[in-house]
């Protein structure tokens, strides 16, 4: 069974509220809107020192009683990190060894391996969940090619793979979901989500074809990817369609 925190993946998906802008008042908006966990984005969040950063995860924890998710996204993958990778992967790192830290961390597959196994390995050592990622926002890989995405980041480590594309046709989003129910009958855990206004509806549907995961902005913050509800808007329509 894959955990973050005490949340359990395998009975429901999950709604993850993005946290990129005043961290403590949004996480606790985000909580009051319905959000099962936080993603904090330290990256967005312009968060580089270790003590602040510790401090404003402890914060948000003790206030909301939600589970953390840590990314600090490099920004070959989207992200808007301004210094060295070496200082991205040490900060990560180092949160992961607090006892107030996050429940889990996203690393991206494209990180290289030295620095991706320095993350896994730090993240197990304190019983955190990883979670891999790859975002492609330019089109959506092939059929074989995402099965393959997945199947590589298992491979390196992953408790949870998360595949963020951008479609151009609705048999693109098609893809996606098909290769999402394999690697989900196949036994991994995974996160699939088509950006854009083409994909918006996997935001919703994905988790009926095995997405755990899936990633929603808080009311009166800017959408961290093109295509994302409101967390309040996902959790009703996921309700609607149960």
């Amino acid at each position: 069974m894959i955990h973050i925190g005490p949340l359990d993946l395998e009975k429901k998906a999950a709604v993850v509220a993005v946290i990129l802008e005043n961290p403590l008042e949004t996480s606790k908006k985000a909580a009051e809107m319905g959000a099962d966990l936080l993603e904090i984005r330290l990256d967005l969040l312009g968060i580089k020192d270790l003590e602040i950063a510790a401090e404003t995860i402890r914060k948000i924890k003790s206030e909301t009683k939600l589970p953390v998710i840590l990314t600090n996204r490099s920004n070959t993958e989207g992200g808007k990190w301004e210094g060295k990778e070496a200082e991205r992967i040490r900060l990560l790192t180092n949160l992961l060894s607090l006892e107030a830290g996050p429940d889990a961390v996203d690393i991206e597959l494209s990180a290289g391996r030295e620095a991706r196994d320095q993350i896994i390995k730090a993240a197990k050592t304190c019983g955190k969940t990883v979670i891999i990622s790859s975002h492609n926002f330019l089109k959506t890989p092939a059929f074989q090619e995402m099965k393959t995405t997945f199947e590589e980041a298992f491979l390196a480590g992953a408790d949870i793979v998360k595949l963020a594309v951008m479609p151009h046709s609705m048999r693109d989003v098609l893809n996606l979901l098909r290769a999402t129910l394999d690697a989900r009958e196949a036994g991994g855990t995974v996160c699939a989500i088509a950006m854009g206004k083409l994909g918006k509806h996997t935001r919703v549907i994905a988790p009926f074809y095995g997405s755990v995961l899936t990633y929603a902005s808080v009311e009166g913050t800017v959408p961290a990817a093109p295509g994302q509800f409101q967390v309040d808007e996902v959790k009703k329509i996921m309700e609607l369609l149960e």
